[in-house]
C-alpha cells in the first residue's frame, strides 16, 4: 500500500490530494471530506489505507482552504465547490471512478453527479448534506434555522467557533456528538482536530460557505426533489444517533434514489466513518465488490 501527496492545479487554487492505493487497484474512489476544520487526513485517515489494503486507490483532496490545499481566489459556495470537484476529476485524469463523501463532501457528491450524470459509476454518500430544507428537523427547526442565521450574519457565530477551537477540553465535549464510540473519540483525534482548527483558514472558508447556504428560512440547497434524476448506484451510510442529519432523512433519500442502498450504523454519529470504521469499512467493502 502506498501513501502519498499528490498536488493539481484547479482554477484559482492548488489542491493537495491524499493517496492510499494498492499495487494493482481495482477501483478507484474519491473521498470528499466534509466542513468545519475537517481535511482529508482527519476525515479519511482510517478509511483510505483499509479500503487500499483490500484493493482500491483512493484519493482524498483537501478542498480549497483546508488542510494542505490553498485558499480559492473564488468564495467557496455549493455550486463553486461541485465545479472544483469537476476540476479535480479532470486534472487526476479519472474515467472510471467512484465518488463519495461526508456532510458537506456528500452534498458535494450528490451536485456532482447530477452534474456529470455519466461520471462516476457509483456514489458514497455518509451523513450526507442536502436531504434536508433545514438545518435541523422538529418543532423549533424554523426558530433554530433563523437564530443560525442571525448569527452567522452577524459574525457571533465565527467568533464562537474560533473561541471553542482554542478550547480543548470544550472540543472534546463537542466531538462527544459526532464521535459517540469513546474508543474511537482517542486523544490522538481530539488532538488532531484541535490542530486543524486552531490553524489555517479551514474555519475561515467554512464560514464563507455557510453564509450562501443558510437563508433565513431554509438551505439554499436541498437536493431531495432531484434524487430520483441520480440512477448511479448509490450506498447511503448513517448514524443511527447523528444529531446533524437525522436517520429519517437518509432512509427516506435511500428510497428516493433509484438505485439507493442504505445502511444504518446503530448507535453512531454523524462522523460515522471515525466513529464505526469496522462496520463503514466492511459496508463500502461489500459495496464496491458487488458488481457496481
Amino acid at each position: 500500500m502506498l501513501s502519498r501527496r499528490l498536488s493539481v492545479d484547479i482554477e484559482g487554487a492548488t489542491v493537495s490530494v491524499a493517496e492510499w492505493t494498492a499495487t494493482r487497484p481495482t477501483t478507484t474512489i474519491l473521498l470528499l471530506h466534509g466542513g468545519g476544520s475537517d481535511s482529508a487526513e482527519l476525515s479519511w485517515g482510517e478509511l483510505g489505507p483499509a479500503l487500499a489494503a483490500t484493493g482500491h486507490r483512493v484519493l482524498a483532496p483537501d478542498h480549497p482552504g483546508f488542510g494542505q490545499s490553498t485558499r480559492a481566489d473564488w468564495p467557496l459556495t455549493q455550486q463553486s465547490l461541485i465545479k472544483y470537484v469537476g476540476e479535480v476529476v479532470d486534472a487526476l485524469e479519472l474515467d472510471d471512478y467512484v465518488v463519495g463523501g461526508l456532510s458537506l463532501g456528500g452534498g458535494l457528491t450528490l451536485g456532482h453527479a447530477l452534474e456529470r450524470p455519466d461520471g462516476p459509476r457509483a456514489l458514497i454518500l455518509l451523513g450526507s448534506f442536502g436531504f434536508m430544507p433545514k438545518l435541523s428537523d422538529g418543532a423549533f427547526s424554523g426558530l433554530s434555522h433563523y437564530a443560525t442565521y442571525l448569527l452567522l450574519r452577524s459574525g457571533l457565530l465565527a467568533a464562537m467557533t474560533r473561541s471553542y477551537a482554542k478550547n480543548p477540553a470544550a472540543m472534546e465535549r463537542g466531538l462527544r456528538s459526532i464521535v459517540r464510540n469513546p474508543s474511537s473519540r482517542t486523544p490522538e483525534l481530539v488532538r488532531a482536530v484541535a490542530d486543524e482548527a486552531s490553524s489555517g483558514t479551514a474555519l475561515e472558508v467554512f464560514g464563507e460557505w455557510q453564509r450562501d447556504q443558510v437563508l433565513p428560512h431554509g438551505l439554499r440547497t436541498d437536493y431531495t426533489d432531484r434524487l430520483s434524476e441520480i440512477a448511479t448506484p448509490a450506498l447511503v451510510v448513517h448514524g443511527g444517533h447523528d444529531s446533524g442529519v437525522a436517520i429519517t432523512r437518509a432512509r427516506t433519500a435511500a428510497e428516493l434514489l433509484p438505485s439507493g442502498r442504505l445502511v444504518e450504523v446503530p448507535g453512531a454519529g454523524h462522523w460515522v466513518q471515525r466513529d464505526r470504521p469496522d462496520v463503514v469499512t466492511a459496508a463500502i467493502v461489500d459495496f464496491l465488490e458487488s458488481g457496481i
